[in-house]
């Protein structure tokens, strides 16, 4: 089969070439749980990087912001302010906990929460605002930081896709009291699974290594600081295991190589497509000037539902594969439980139904993306 009838996946994880050295590096050390060497290195890469005042590996960004519950104390009753248009997870570590979820809309141009929106949804019952960096590209920092400054509220950036990204110059997840990243296999750095919590709120740091420790203060054991440990908190196991981080590490190491890829993809994508999409009535992604994006995706809008579904039909038939993304959490079986209701938020519920995702990984060659953008273009 020759490479132009290849299929063309909507992702593929990318390598370094240094992932297996360093896992097996990991596996002649002896120590394979968690917090071993590569664990410590994958730590002070972030914390020296972002400047956050810790960093923590996790096993998944799911539980690093479960573990953002819990270090906002959240408990039945509670309300936690979120986009609609993001993964369920983004909610659903707070609902864990007894809190309600309660859905604000996005902008129309970046699809990032609506700033606008967030003040007339904070109750006496709010206990956290959830900020979305969709696409890599960050929401309006300013207003929600002082949002969550005026009404003494955590604000936690949920910067799944915002690893590197900045606004105003500024690192996403560096704002908020807490941010959390991943590392899943469809992020530009990846450990197949994986996450990470930063901490830029020094007084959440040291329960923070209590929780992921399983509610014990073993790390303070490790480091001479108490000559034994125990069960002090609540918390859980959410470390990764060293091979795990040896493979993040060896990511991490290469990750202004990978962006520098990532960046020359979008770009393409972006000249190749922009006059077929002003032609065809197709939103291309918008990225503010005063943001700096992560080259995290590349999406397009189409006119309306059917479009989008003939379009997908269109690059499968040869062999390509789209996909579209979020539907509304407020839409959703659990999120109807909690009151959500059609209309509640439009923006959401029209971008959901018009928005598709095109193929793009790091080691994408020139024919694949050709391939892609010539397919999009053929399309009427």
């Amino acid at each position: 089969m020759s490479s132009s009838s290849l299929p063309i996946p909507f992702n593929r994880p990318g390598y370094t070439g240094r992932e297996i050295a360093y896992m097996q590096e990991a596996m002649q050390s002896g120590h394979l749980s968690g917090d071993g060497a590569f664990t410590k290195r994958c730590h002070a890469f972030l914390e020296e990087r972002y400047a956050c005042k810790k960093a923590l590996l996790t096993s998944s960004c799911t539980d690093a912001l479960e573990m953002a519950a819990i270090l906002c104390r959240i408990a039945p009753g509670d309300e936690v302010i979120a986009p609609s248009f993001s993964f369920v997870t983004s909610v659903n570590a707070f609902v864990l906990h007894g809190a309600r979820p309660v859905f604000a809309d996005i902008r129309p141009d970046t699809l990032n929460l609506d700033e606008t929106q967030v003040e007339a949804l904070i109750t006496k019952k709010t206990r956290a605002i959830v900020a979305v960096h969709y696409a890599g590209v960050g929401c309006e920092m300013d207003a929600l930081m002082d949002l969550a400054r005026r009404y003494q509220l955590p604000l936690i950036e949920d910067n799944a896709h915002g690893l590197d990204g900045k606004y105003r110059g500024r690192y996403l997840g560096t704002f908020g009291s807490l941010a959390t990243q991943s590392f899943h296999e469809t992020k530009n750095i990846t450990s197949g699974e994986g996450g990470a919590l930063l901490i830029n709120d020094a007084s959440l740091a040291e329960r923070a290594e209590i929780i992921r420790e399983k509610g014990t203060d073993r790390s303070r054991f490790f480091r001479g600081q108490v000559d034994k440990y125990s069960w002090v908190d609540v918390g859980s196991s959410f470390l990764p295991s060293e091979l795990t981080a040896a493979f993040l590490y060896a990511q991490l190491e290469a990750l202004d190589s990978i962006q520098r890829r990532r960046k020359a993809l979008w770009l393409r994508y972006h000249d190749g497509l922009r006059d077929w999409a002003e032609k065809s009535g197709v939103g291309l992604p918008c990225v503010p000037e005063h943001c700096e994006q992560t080259y995290h995706m590349f999406y397009l809008l189409m006119p309306s539902l059917e479009t989008r579904q003939a379009f997908i039909a269109h690059l499968k038939e040869q062999g390509i594969q789209a996909v579209f993304h979020y539907l509304p959490l407020h839409l959703s079986v659990m999120g109807k439980e909690f009151g959500g209701q059609e209309g509640a938020c439009p923006v959401t519920e029209d971008v959901s139904d018009r928005l598709v995702r095109l193929p793009f990984y790091s080691d994408m060659t020139p024919a694949e993306q050709e391939r892609v953008i010539n397919a999009i273009l053929q399309f009427n």
